[in-house]
Protein backbone atom coordinates (compact mmCIF):
# COMPACT_ATOMS: atom_id res chain seq x y z
CA UNK A 1 0.00 0.00 0.00
CA UNK A 2 1.22 3.50 -0.97
CA UNK A 3 0.53 4.96 2.36
CA UNK A 4 3.36 2.73 4.06
CA UNK A 5 5.85 5.49 2.97
CA UNK A 6 4.36 7.46 6.01
CA UNK A 7 6.86 6.48 8.81
CA UNK A 8 8.08 8.33 11.68
CA UNK A 9 11.74 10.16 11.64
CA UNK A 10 13.13 7.13 13.59
CA UNK A 11 11.88 4.94 10.79
CA UNK A 12 12.76 6.97 7.82
CA UNK A 13 16.37 7.45 8.58
CA UNK A 14 17.48 4.07 8.41
CA UNK A 15 17.29 3.97 4.54
CA UNK A 16 20.77 6.34 5.62
CA UNK A 17 23.38 3.36 5.60
CA UNK A 18 27.04 4.00 7.10
CA UNK A 19 29.47 6.06 4.47
CA UNK A 20 26.17 7.28 1.88
CA UNK A 21 26.66 11.04 0.43
CA UNK A 22 23.43 12.94 1.73
CA UNK A 23 21.83 15.79 0.00
CA UNK A 24 20.19 18.10 2.28
CA UNK A 25 17.51 20.76 0.83
CA UNK A 26 17.07 24.39 2.47
CA UNK A 27 18.18 28.07 2.87
CA UNK A 28 18.84 28.93 6.12
CA UNK A 29 15.80 27.83 7.99
CA UNK A 30 13.81 27.55 4.81
CA UNK A 31 12.44 24.54 3.67
CA UNK A 32 14.94 22.62 5.97
CA UNK A 33 14.21 19.49 7.01
CA UNK A 34 14.47 20.08 11.02
CA UNK A 35 13.10 16.58 12.23
CA UNK A 36 14.93 14.68 10.05
CA UNK A 37 18.04 16.46 10.72
CA UNK A 38 17.09 15.84 14.54
CA UNK A 39 16.71 11.87 14.22
CA UNK A 40 20.01 11.64 12.48
CA UNK A 41 21.68 13.53 15.24
CA UNK A 42 19.80 11.64 18.19
CA UNK A 43 20.46 8.11 16.09
CA UNK A 44 24.32 8.55 15.67
CA UNK A 45 24.79 9.77 19.53
CA UNK A 46 22.71 6.42 20.83
CA UNK A 47 23.79 4.36 18.72
CA UNK A 48 27.10 5.56 16.22
CA UNK A 49 25.14 5.34 13.60
CA UNK A 50 24.78 6.54 10.53
CA UNK A 51 28.65 7.49 10.41
CA UNK A 52 31.10 8.40 7.93
CA UNK A 53 28.65 10.56 5.72
CA UNK A 54 29.95 12.82 3.39
CA UNK A 55 27.18 16.10 3.57
CA UNK A 56 26.03 18.19 0.52
CA UNK A 57 24.48 21.46 0.64
CA UNK A 58 23.63 24.54 -1.49
CA UNK A 59 22.64 26.94 1.02
CA UNK A 60 23.79 27.38 4.39
CA UNK A 61 21.15 25.89 6.33
CA UNK A 62 21.15 26.90 10.31
CA UNK A 63 20.36 29.63 12.98
CA UNK A 64 24.48 29.65 14.08
CA UNK A 65 23.88 27.99 16.93
CA UNK A 66 22.05 24.67 17.19
CA UNK A 67 19.63 24.03 14.54
CA UNK A 68 19.55 22.85 11.20
CA UNK A 69 23.01 21.20 9.71
CA UNK A 70 24.05 21.39 13.46
CA UNK A 71 22.70 18.82 14.36
CA UNK A 72 25.06 16.48 11.83
CA UNK A 73 27.84 18.37 13.34
CA UNK A 74 29.48 15.34 15.34
CA UNK A 75 32.75 13.97 14.48
CA UNK A 76 32.59 10.57 13.01
CA UNK A 77 28.93 11.07 11.49
CA UNK A 78 30.44 13.16 8.59
CA UNK A 79 33.52 12.49 6.89
CA UNK A 80 33.19 14.92 4.34
CA UNK A 81 31.19 18.16 3.60
CA UNK A 82 30.52 19.60 0.29
CA UNK A 83 28.90 23.03 0.91
CA UNK A 84 28.18 26.47 -0.31
CA UNK A 85 28.13 28.06 3.25
CA UNK A 86 29.39 27.14 6.63
CA UNK A 87 29.19 30.40 8.76
CA UNK A 88 25.32 29.37 9.95
CA UNK A 89 26.45 25.59 10.93
CA UNK A 90 29.39 26.65 13.20
CA UNK A 91 29.24 23.30 14.61
CA UNK A 92 30.51 21.55 11.21
CA UNK A 93 32.31 25.04 10.84
CA UNK A 94 34.69 23.78 13.76
CA UNK A 95 34.88 19.99 12.68
CA UNK A 96 36.45 21.78 9.17
CA UNK A 97 39.05 24.19 11.24
CA UNK A 98 39.90 21.17 13.78
CA UNK A 99 41.11 19.27 10.44
CA UNK A 100 38.48 15.97 11.62
CA UNK A 101 36.11 16.12 8.42
CA UNK A 102 37.27 16.86 4.54
CA UNK A 103 35.81 20.24 3.76
CA UNK A 104 35.08 21.98 0.36
CA UNK A 105 33.31 25.42 -0.03
CA UNK A 106 31.70 25.76 -3.64
CA UNK A 107 29.12 28.19 -5.21
CA UNK A 108 26.11 28.11 -4.04
CA UNK A 109 24.30 28.49 -7.21
CA UNK A 110 26.83 26.27 -8.70
CA UNK A 111 26.29 23.52 -6.26
CA UNK A 112 22.92 23.76 -7.33
CA UNK A 113 23.53 22.92 -11.20
CA UNK A 114 25.52 20.15 -10.35
CA UNK A 115 23.36 18.57 -8.61
CA UNK A 116 20.64 18.63 -11.19
CA UNK A 117 23.73 17.74 -13.86
CA UNK A 118 23.83 14.52 -11.45
CA UNK A 119 19.69 14.15 -12.22
CA UNK A 120 20.48 14.52 -15.52
CA UNK A 121 23.29 11.81 -15.78
CA UNK A 122 26.19 14.78 -16.74
CA UNK A 123 29.66 14.57 -15.71
CA UNK A 124 29.70 17.66 -13.83
CA UNK A 125 28.88 20.88 -14.22
CA UNK A 126 30.67 23.11 -16.72
CA UNK A 127 31.13 26.90 -16.19
CA UNK A 128 32.98 30.03 -15.94
CA UNK A 129 31.59 30.58 -12.12
CA UNK A 130 34.75 30.55 -9.68
CA UNK A 131 37.49 31.49 -12.28
CA UNK A 132 40.04 33.07 -10.72
CA UNK A 133 38.60 32.79 -6.88
CA UNK A 134 40.02 30.17 -4.11
CA UNK A 135 37.60 27.48 -6.22
CA UNK A 136 40.21 27.90 -8.96
CA UNK A 137 41.84 24.47 -8.64
CA UNK A 138 45.60 27.08 -9.91
CA UNK A 139 44.84 28.60 -5.85
CA UNK A 140 42.48 25.72 -3.45
CA UNK A 141 40.42 24.37 -5.70
CA UNK A 142 37.75 25.12 -3.16
CA UNK A 143 39.88 22.75 -0.74
CA UNK A 144 39.05 24.54 2.98
CA UNK A 145 41.64 22.57 5.47
CA UNK A 146 44.69 20.63 4.99
CA UNK A 147 42.44 17.02 5.41
CA UNK A 148 41.14 17.51 2.38
CA UNK A 149 43.03 16.61 -0.79
CA UNK A 150 41.32 15.50 -3.09
CA UNK A 151 40.37 17.46 -6.66
CA UNK A 152 37.04 17.42 -7.56
CA UNK A 153 37.52 20.86 -9.31
CA UNK A 154 39.01 21.57 -12.80
CA UNK A 155 40.02 23.46 -15.37
CA UNK A 156 39.65 22.98 -18.65
CA UNK A 157 39.18 24.36 -22.53
CA UNK A 158 36.42 24.82 -24.69
CA UNK A 159 37.13 26.29 -28.03
CA UNK A 160 40.25 28.39 -26.63
CA UNK A 161 38.46 29.47 -23.37
CA UNK A 162 38.83 28.34 -19.57
CA UNK A 163 36.08 26.78 -17.63
CA UNK A 164 35.79 24.84 -14.55
CA UNK A 165 34.21 21.18 -14.35
CA UNK A 166 33.06 20.82 -11.31
CA UNK A 167 33.05 16.67 -11.19
CA UNK A 168 29.79 14.94 -10.67
CA UNK A 169 29.15 12.30 -7.93
CA UNK A 170 26.43 9.44 -7.01
CA UNK A 171 23.94 11.05 -4.61
CA UNK A 172 22.45 8.14 -2.00
CA UNK A 173 19.87 9.62 -0.28
CA UNK A 174 17.67 13.25 -0.84
CA UNK A 175 16.30 14.89 2.08
CA UNK A 176 13.70 17.37 1.20
CA UNK A 177 10.66 18.91 2.42
CA UNK A 178 7.55 20.36 1.59
CA UNK A 179 3.91 21.02 2.91
CA UNK A 180 1.48 18.29 2.25
CA UNK A 181 1.67 14.41 0.84
CA UNK A 182 -0.40 12.63 -0.45
CA UNK A 183 -0.89 9.15 0.41
CA UNK A 184 1.10 8.01 -3.01
CA UNK A 185 4.13 10.31 -2.04
CA UNK A 186 3.03 13.30 -4.27
CA UNK A 187 4.14 16.82 -2.35
CA UNK A 188 3.22 20.32 -2.46
CA UNK A 189 5.02 23.56 -1.73
CA UNK A 190 2.16 26.17 -1.18
CA UNK A 191 2.89 26.64 2.48
CA UNK A 192 6.60 26.81 1.98
CA UNK A 193 8.48 30.70 1.01
CA UNK A 194 10.38 29.18 -1.15
CA UNK A 195 10.89 26.08 -3.67
CA UNK A 196 14.96 25.86 -4.11
CA UNK A 197 16.49 22.83 -5.33
CA UNK A 198 14.45 20.18 -3.69
CA UNK A 199 13.24 18.62 -7.10
CA UNK A 200 16.75 18.14 -8.40
CA UNK A 201 17.93 17.05 -5.50
CA UNK A 202 15.03 13.65 -5.56
CA UNK A 203 15.87 13.21 -9.24
CA UNK A 204 19.37 13.43 -8.40
CA UNK A 205 19.38 10.77 -5.51
CA UNK A 206 17.05 8.75 -7.55
CA UNK A 207 19.08 8.60 -10.92
CA UNK A 208 22.17 7.34 -8.83
CA UNK A 209 19.83 4.44 -7.11
CA UNK A 210 19.49 6.14 -4.06
CA UNK A 211 16.65 7.01 -1.90
CA UNK A 212 14.27 10.12 -0.81
CA UNK A 213 13.19 11.64 1.93
CA UNK A 214 10.57 13.87 2.61
CA UNK A 215 9.18 16.05 5.67
CA UNK A 216 5.85 17.65 5.22
CA UNK A 217 3.49 19.61 7.48
CA UNK A 218 0.71 16.84 6.98
CA UNK A 219 -0.94 13.99 4.96
CA UNK A 220 -3.81 14.14 2.88
CA UNK A 221 -5.50 11.18 0.78
CA UNK A 222 -4.51 10.61 -2.45
CA UNK A 223 -6.32 13.00 -5.46
CA UNK A 224 -6.88 15.90 -3.49
CA UNK A 225 -4.09 18.05 -4.15
CA UNK A 226 -3.79 20.35 -6.93
CA UNK A 227 -1.71 19.14 -9.60
CA UNK A 228 -0.16 22.55 -10.17
CA UNK A 229 0.91 22.87 -6.82
CA UNK A 230 2.93 19.53 -6.49
CA UNK A 231 6.28 20.25 -7.10
CA UNK A 232 7.74 16.56 -6.34
CA UNK A 233 5.81 13.23 -7.91
CA UNK A 234 5.02 10.35 -5.43
CA UNK A 235 7.35 7.92 -7.58
CA UNK A 236 10.63 9.89 -6.21
CA UNK A 237 9.54 9.73 -2.68
CA UNK A 238 10.17 6.50 -0.81
CA UNK A 239 9.58 7.74 2.87
CA UNK A 240 7.42 10.70 4.20
CA UNK A 241 7.46 12.01 7.74
CA UNK A 242 5.35 13.94 9.45
CA UNK A 243 6.82 16.85 11.53
CA UNK A 244 5.62 18.45 14.64
CA UNK A 245 5.06 21.91 14.02
CA UNK A 246 8.26 23.48 15.93
CA UNK A 247 10.22 21.46 13.53
CA UNK A 248 8.29 22.79 10.52
CA UNK A 249 8.42 26.30 11.05
CA UNK A 250 8.38 28.58 7.72
CA UNK A 251 11.57 30.08 8.06
CA UNK A 252 13.76 29.79 11.84
CA UNK A 253 12.22 33.17 12.82
CA UNK A 254 8.35 32.77 11.91
CA UNK A 255 6.13 29.86 12.42
CA UNK A 256 4.19 30.92 9.19
CA UNK A 257 3.51 33.96 7.47
CA UNK A 258 1.25 33.67 4.49
CA UNK A 259 2.82 36.72 2.71
CA UNK A 260 5.98 34.73 2.57
CA UNK A 261 4.51 31.75 0.75
CA UNK A 262 2.39 33.88 -1.50
CA UNK A 263 -0.53 32.75 -0.40
CA UNK A 264 -1.85 37.04 0.48
CA UNK A 265 -0.64 39.49 -0.39
CA UNK A 266 -0.10 42.45 3.07
CA UNK A 267 -0.51 46.23 3.22
CA UNK A 268 3.03 47.86 3.84
CA UNK A 269 3.56 50.34 6.50
CA UNK A 270 6.01 53.02 5.92
CA UNK A 271 8.73 51.89 7.35
CA UNK A 272 11.18 54.14 9.71
CA UNK A 273 13.84 55.68 8.25
CA UNK A 274 17.52 54.14 9.78
CA UNK A 275 19.02 56.84 11.64
CA UNK A 276 21.73 58.69 10.63
CA UNK A 277 24.85 56.59 11.15
CA UNK A 278 27.66 54.85 9.30
CA UNK A 279 25.12 51.96 7.85
CA UNK A 280 22.73 54.78 6.29
CA UNK A 281 25.93 57.06 5.02
CA UNK A 282 26.78 53.66 3.23
CA UNK A 283 23.32 52.92 1.94
CA UNK A 284 23.15 55.78 0.76
CA UNK A 285 26.59 56.30 -1.40
CA UNK A 286 25.34 52.95 -2.46
CA UNK A 287 21.93 53.96 -3.48
CA UNK A 288 23.05 56.58 -5.85
CA UNK A 289 24.77 53.39 -8.33
CA UNK A 290 20.84 52.60 -8.55
CA UNK A 291 20.01 52.65 -12.32
CA UNK A 292 16.46 53.04 -13.06
CA UNK A 293 14.43 50.03 -13.23
CA UNK A 294 17.57 47.74 -12.31
CA UNK A 295 17.08 44.32 -11.33
CA UNK A 296 18.83 44.15 -8.57
CA UNK A 297 20.72 41.49 -5.57
CA UNK A 298 21.40 42.69 -2.21
CA UNK A 299 22.90 40.74 0.01
CA UNK A 300 22.49 40.29 3.99
CA UNK A 301 24.02 42.81 6.39
CA UNK A 302 25.34 46.04 5.07
CA UNK A 303 23.62 46.26 1.67
CA UNK A 304 20.49 45.82 3.28
CA UNK A 305 20.55 49.49 3.96
CA UNK A 306 20.29 50.20 0.28
CA UNK A 307 16.50 48.70 0.50
CA UNK A 308 15.47 51.03 3.49
CA UNK A 309 16.94 54.25 1.55
CA UNK A 310 15.17 53.61 -1.48
CA UNK A 311 12.13 53.44 0.41
CA UNK A 312 12.79 56.62 2.36
CA UNK A 313 13.42 58.28 -1.09
CA UNK A 314 10.62 57.00 -2.57
CA UNK A 315 12.48 55.29 -5.55
CA UNK A 316 11.20 51.40 -4.11
CA UNK A 317 8.79 50.88 -7.07
CA UNK A 318 11.80 51.52 -9.79
CA UNK A 319 13.94 48.76 -8.50
CA UNK A 320 13.47 45.05 -8.68
CA UNK A 321 14.99 43.46 -5.32
CA UNK A 322 15.56 39.65 -5.90
CA UNK A 323 17.03 36.74 -3.66
CA UNK A 324 19.25 34.05 -4.68
CA UNK A 325 16.51 31.65 -3.02
CA UNK A 326 14.16 31.96 -6.15
CA UNK A 327 11.72 35.30 -4.67
CA UNK A 328 11.66 38.36 -7.48
CA UNK A 329 9.57 41.39 -5.98
CA UNK A 330 8.37 42.02 -2.83
CA UNK A 331 10.45 43.14 -0.14
CA UNK A 332 13.27 40.40 1.25
CA UNK A 333 13.60 39.41 4.90
CA UNK A 334 16.70 39.12 6.98
CA UNK A 335 18.23 37.43 9.75
CA UNK A 336 16.66 33.91 10.16
CA UNK A 337 13.78 34.51 7.95
CA UNK A 338 16.74 35.37 5.00
CA UNK A 339 15.78 33.41 2.07
CA UNK A 340 12.03 34.70 2.18
CA UNK A 341 10.51 37.88 0.49
CA UNK A 342 7.10 39.01 1.50
CA UNK A 343 4.65 39.80 -1.57
CA UNK A 344 7.28 38.55 -4.13
CA UNK A 345 5.77 38.96 -7.27
CA UNK A 346 7.60 35.64 -8.49
CA UNK A 347 9.30 32.85 -6.63
CA UNK A 348 11.63 30.48 -8.88
CA UNK A 349 13.61 27.34 -8.03
CA UNK A 350 16.64 28.29 -7.03
CA UNK A 351 18.63 26.38 -10.39
CA UNK A 352 16.88 28.66 -12.41
CA UNK A 353 17.54 31.64 -10.63
CA UNK A 354 21.33 31.21 -10.92
CA UNK A 355 20.91 30.41 -14.32
CA UNK A 356 19.40 34.19 -14.58
CA UNK A 357 22.79 35.48 -12.19
CA UNK A 358 25.10 33.38 -13.95
CA UNK A 359 23.80 34.24 -17.22
CA UNK A 360 24.26 38.22 -16.08
CA UNK A 361 20.99 39.09 -15.46
CA UNK A 362 21.55 41.64 -12.42
CA UNK A 363 21.94 44.71 -13.24
CA UNK A 364 23.49 45.90 -9.98
CA UNK A 365 24.54 43.89 -6.93
CA UNK A 366 25.48 44.83 -3.47
CA UNK A 367 27.31 42.47 -1.33
CA UNK A 368 29.30 43.04 1.64
CA UNK A 369 33.28 44.40 2.32
CA UNK A 370 34.83 42.19 4.69
CA UNK A 371 38.32 43.01 3.24
CA UNK A 372 39.74 44.05 0.30
CA UNK A 373 43.34 44.38 -1.15
CA UNK A 374 45.64 45.92 -3.93
CA UNK A 375 44.05 44.07 -6.68
CA UNK A 376 40.66 44.63 -6.31
CA UNK A 377 40.01 41.37 -4.79
CA UNK A 378 37.26 40.90 -1.83
CA UNK A 379 37.13 38.41 0.44
CA UNK A 380 34.16 37.40 2.79
CA UNK A 381 34.79 33.71 2.80
CA UNK A 382 37.55 32.80 5.08
CA UNK A 383 39.48 34.03 7.92
CA UNK A 384 42.41 32.86 9.22
CA UNK A 385 41.20 29.48 10.95
CA UNK A 386 37.49 30.68 10.42
CA UNK A 387 35.49 29.26 7.56
CA UNK A 388 32.72 31.38 6.77
CA UNK A 389 31.90 30.36 3.20
CA UNK A 390 31.34 32.04 -0.05
CA UNK A 391 27.35 31.32 -0.39
CA UNK A 392 26.05 32.27 -3.22
CA UNK A 393 28.52 35.35 -3.77
CA UNK A 394 30.70 34.34 -6.39
CA UNK A 395 27.90 33.85 -8.84
CA UNK A 396 26.52 36.80 -8.22
CA UNK A 397 29.64 39.14 -8.15
CA UNK A 398 31.35 37.15 -10.81
CA UNK A 399 27.84 37.86 -13.10
CA UNK A 400 26.68 41.20 -12.46
CA UNK A 401 27.12 43.73 -14.95
CA UNK A 402 27.88 45.96 -12.33
CA UNK A 403 28.79 45.23 -8.58
CA UNK A 404 29.10 48.09 -5.47
CA UNK A 405 30.68 46.64 -2.16
CA UNK A 406 29.35 47.90 0.85
CA UNK A 407 31.33 48.31 4.24
CA UNK A 408 33.26 50.02 7.04
CA UNK A 409 36.43 51.53 6.20
CA UNK A 410 37.81 49.72 9.45
CA UNK A 411 36.45 47.28 12.03
CA UNK A 412 37.30 46.47 15.43
CA UNK A 413 35.48 49.59 17.83
CA UNK A 414 35.02 52.21 15.09
CA UNK A 415 32.80 55.55 15.94
CA UNK A 416 31.94 58.04 14.10
CA UNK A 417 29.64 60.97 13.68
CA UNK A 418 27.53 62.38 10.95
CA UNK A 419 25.78 65.89 10.10
CA UNK A 420 25.83 69.16 8.94
CA UNK A 421 27.45 67.46 5.97
CA UNK A 422 29.78 66.06 6.99
CA UNK A 423 31.36 62.70 8.45
CA UNK A 424 34.25 63.07 11.65
CA UNK A 425 35.98 59.77 12.83
CA UNK A 426 35.54 59.97 17.03
CA UNK A 427 37.38 56.57 17.14
CA UNK A 428 39.21 54.48 14.85
CA UNK A 429 38.31 51.02 14.67
CA UNK A 430 41.50 48.46 15.40
CA UNK A 431 41.45 45.98 12.46
CA UNK A 432 42.37 47.14 8.85
CA UNK A 433 40.15 46.21 6.25
CA UNK A 434 42.18 47.57 3.13
CA UNK A 435 44.89 45.07 2.64
CA UNK A 436 47.84 44.68 0.28
CA UNK A 437 46.80 41.07 0.08
CA UNK A 438 43.03 39.77 1.25
CA UNK A 439 43.52 36.05 3.02
CA UNK A 440 41.08 33.91 0.49
CA UNK A 441 39.78 35.37 -2.58
CA UNK A 442 36.19 35.58 -2.84
CA UNK A 443 35.75 37.98 -6.07
CA UNK A 444 38.82 38.15 -8.41
CA UNK A 445 39.54 41.96 -9.32
CA UNK A 446 41.70 40.49 -12.22
CA UNK A 447 38.52 38.91 -13.60
CA UNK A 448 36.73 41.49 -13.45
CA UNK A 449 39.04 43.80 -15.28
CA UNK A 450 39.63 41.33 -18.05
CA UNK A 451 35.47 41.09 -18.01
CA UNK A 452 35.34 45.22 -17.64
CA UNK A 453 32.71 45.23 -15.05
CA UNK A 454 32.42 47.83 -13.24
CA UNK A 455 33.40 47.72 -9.55
CA UNK A 456 32.76 49.83 -6.65
CA UNK A 457 33.93 49.45 -2.80
CA UNK A 458 31.98 52.03 -0.69
CA UNK A 459 32.79 53.17 2.66
CA UNK A 460 31.87 55.88 5.37
CA UNK A 461 34.85 57.97 4.42
CA UNK A 462 36.00 57.01 1.21
CA UNK A 463 34.63 55.59 -2.43
CA UNK A 464 36.95 53.59 -4.59
CA UNK A 465 36.68 51.94 -8.15
CA UNK A 466 38.53 49.07 -9.53
CA UNK A 467 41.00 50.29 -12.82
CA UNK A 468 43.20 48.31 -15.04
CA UNK A 469 46.03 49.74 -13.38
CA UNK A 470 44.31 49.07 -9.28
CA UNK A 471 42.35 50.57 -7.23
CA UNK A 472 41.76 54.54 -7.38
CA UNK A 473 40.40 56.77 -4.24
CA UNK A 474 37.62 59.11 -6.58
CA UNK A 475 35.47 60.46 -3.25
CA UNK A 476 36.29 60.97 0.18
CA UNK A 477 34.13 62.56 2.72
CA UNK A 478 33.88 65.93 3.50
CA UNK A 479 35.05 66.11 7.10
CA UNK A 480 37.80 63.79 6.90
CA UNK A 481 41.55 64.52 5.92
CA UNK A 482 42.85 62.27 3.11
CA UNK A 483 46.31 61.40 4.51
CA UNK A 484 45.34 60.69 8.28
CA UNK A 485 41.87 59.32 8.03
CA UNK A 486 42.11 57.62 4.60
CA UNK A 487 45.70 56.67 3.77
CA UNK A 488 46.67 56.27 6.85
CA UNK A 489 44.86 52.99 7.60
CA UNK A 490 45.51 51.52 4.21
CA UNK A 491 47.94 48.55 4.02
CA UNK A 492 48.61 49.35 0.36
CA UNK A 493 49.04 52.79 -1.44
CA UNK A 494 45.90 53.72 -3.63
CA UNK A 495 45.95 54.92 -7.09
CA UNK A 496 44.58 58.65 -5.85
CA UNK A 497 42.31 60.17 -8.85
CA UNK A 498 43.43 63.31 -10.22
CA UNK A 499 39.71 64.60 -9.98
CA UNK A 500 39.55 63.41 -6.68
CA UNK A 501 35.84 65.12 -5.21
CA UNK A 502 34.08 65.25 -1.92
CA UNK A 503 31.30 62.91 -1.26
CA UNK A 504 27.77 64.13 -1.93
CA UNK A 505 26.85 66.50 1.09
CA UNK A 506 23.30 65.36 1.27
CA UNK A 507 24.64 62.02 1.86
CA UNK A 508 25.61 63.78 6.09
CA UNK A 509 22.26 65.67 6.23
CA UNK A 510 19.19 64.51 8.34
CA UNK A 511 16.84 65.19 5.45
CA UNK A 512 16.08 63.19 2.42
CA UNK A 513 18.66 63.24 -0.33
CA UNK A 514 16.12 63.53 -2.85
CA UNK A 515 17.90 60.52 -5.13
CA UNK A 516 16.52 60.95 -8.39
CA UNK A 517 17.23 57.57 -10.47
Amino acid sequence: MSSQKIVSAEQAIKLIHDGDTVGVGGFVGCMHPEEISIAIEDAYLKSGAPKDLTLVYCAGQGDGKEKGLNHLGHEGLVKRVVGGHWNLAPKLQQLAMDNKIEAYNLPQGTICHLIRDIAGGRPGTITHVGLGTFVDPDLDGGKLNAKTTEDIVHKIKIHSKEYLLYDAFPIDVAIVRGTYADTDGNISFEREAVELEMLPLCQAAKNSGGRVIAQVENVVEKGTLDARLVKIPGFLVDAIVIAKPENHMQTFGTQYNPAMSGEIRVPVTALDPLPLDIRKVIGRRAAMELPKDSITNLGIGMPEAVASVAAEEGISDTIILTLESGPNGGIPQSGNDFGAAVNADCVLNQPSQFDFYDGGGIDVAYLGLAQMDKHGNVNVSKFGPRIAGCGGFINITQNAKKVVYCGTFTAGGLSVSVGDGELHIDKEGTIHKLLADVEHITFSGKYAVEAKQPVLYVTERAVFQLTKKGVELIEIAPGVDLDKDVLGHMDFKPIVSDYLKKMDPRIFTDEKMGVML
